[in-house]
């Protein structure tokens, strides 16, 4: 049986996810304004970003299914979490730095890739340590640092202007200075974070059937690609529900990413032209509604804990990608910067939804010696719909969405109440109920 931990013990443990998505925080934000900056074209945006997607696709099933299999002086779990975080820290470092678009799509290759390295022990780290009762409150709590984290990522820009930097003062790639300070930032969080994390939570030791099961299992790229293999075959059926869903939130969310930049720049200053300084107000206006956005999803990870317990999940997720979708719908009509933190507040929820209750879902019907490896075909039900959205969308961006921005984020509207309707058709587990994996009592 595993210990109650207090909340303070489940903050320490879950510390390392605030570096992880500042990382990703500074991507969503930054990416493709620098691909802009670099020369890149509008309709092109979606291929590079292709890292992210591909990456994950690959890496994580495989680091997922390894890190199940790892016995080492350090843990299961946290010699992947050392060395995606070094190698995270180095390619943000050089990001802003970049002199060509090849350069850019070429270190975050490298970015993505060390993050998936972290992102999927850590979530089974998260597994690990927690008892069934506590899943909420362990993944809801990593919710709340994927907000905190992406809120100050989205906001370091807009702060260093108000600290005294121009907004104006680029280098020779118009790349600003605001963004080139921003990753160096994210940077030193990407690997403090982390160690925090290592230094203050120490996996649990493996019993001795675990050490048994690892010491017998085989070993090697082959037994690993056909224990995911096997996975996938067994795979439960509340994980094939929840692919629907995955497809249409996370096409929806790819798209807000890459165009929402573009789309404020086109709605308030009728150009997307990158050396204007209109785009760079633009790209601060973004990083202000994006920093509300990740701060309601900070707040809201917690604030959904009692919901969560009383609704269950599904009704929750359906609610929260209903207000977020209804939001996207309407930005291209809003031309007031402070109504437009109106509709930031369902896209937070969603936000804040999407890193919590799917995992809360999930973690109820997967078995918990095949943690790390479930964890890891999960997020490829993340990544394909990514993968889909890069290779479908510039195909139908200059007709059907007549090559303009605003309509790009009007789709991913439709999309994410579409996928709160899927959501309400998720079966769990003969024997689980919908709230099952919600703690009872108190937090700590």
């Amino acid at each position: 049986m595993k210990p109650r931990l207090t909340f303070g013990q489940i903050i320490n443990m879950n510390f390392g996810f605030f570096g992880i998505q500042y990382s990703f925080g500074l991507q969503q934000s930054n990416m493709s304004p620098i691909y802009k900056y670099l020369g890149a074209d509008e309709a092109s945006l979606p291929y590079l970003w292709l890292a992210g997607p591909m990456t994950g696709l690959i890496v994580q099933p495989i680091i997922g299914a390894m890190s199940d299999k790892t016995d080492s002086k350090l843990g299961r779990r946290t010699p992947y979490f050392l060395i995606g975080a070094i190698l995270c820290s180095l390619a943000l470092f050089f990001m802003p730095f970049s002199r060509t678009l090849w350069m850019a799509a070429s270190l975050l290759w490298i970015l993505d890739a060390a993050n998936n390295i972290t992102m999927e022990p850590y979530r089974a780290f998260v597994s690990d340590k927690l008892n069934e009762e506590q899943h909420s409150l362990g993944f809801l709590t990593q919710s709340a640092f994927t907000g905190l984290g992406q809120t100050l990522a989205y906001l370091t820009p807009s702060l260093l202007v108000w600290f005294g930097l121009s907004r104006d003062l680029v280098n020779d790639r118009n790349i600003p200075y605001m963004t080139i300070t921003a990753f160096v930032i994210g940077a030193f969080f990407s690997i403090f974070s982390i160690l925090w994390t290592v230094r203050t939570t120490k996996e649990n030791p493996l019993t001795e059937e675990e050490l048994k099961k690892i010491k017998d299992s085989p070993k090697g790229f082959a037994a690993t690609f056909k224990e995911i293999v096997e996975a996938i075959k067994d795979m439960p059926l509340t994980m094939k529900q929840l692919a629907l869903v995955m497809v249409f939130q996370w096409y929806a969310m790819f798209c807000y990413w890459q165009y929402i930049v573009l789309s404020i720049s086109t709605t308030f200053f009728k150009t997307t032209e990158q050396s204007s300084a209109g785009f760079r107000e633009a790209g601060l206006i973004n990083g202000q509604v994006g920093g509300f956005y990740n701060f309601m999803a900070f707040v809201g990870a917690f604030a959904l804990v009692p919901f969560t317990k009383r609704l269950g999940p599904k009704i929750m997720h359906s609610v929260c990608l209903t207000l977020a979708g209804i939001g996207m719908i309407f930005i291209p009509s809003i031309d007031s910067r402070l109504i437009l933190f109106l509709p930031m507040i369902g896209v937070g929820l969603a936000w804040a939804s999407m890193m919590g209750n799917p995992y809360i879902m999930l973690a109820g019907s997967i078995p918990a010696e095949r943690t790390g490896v479930y964890m890891g075909i999960f997020n490829m039900f993340i990544v394909i719909p990514m993968m889909i959205q890069i290779f479908t969308l510039p195909l139908y961006y200059n007709s059907l969405l007549k090559g303009n921005p605003e309509n790009v984020i009007v789709l991913a509207g439709v999309l994410l109440i579409c996928g709160a309707i899927a959501v309400l058709f998720v079966k769990l587990k003969p024997g689980q109920t919908d709230s099952a994996s919600v703690p009872r009592g108190g937090g700590h």
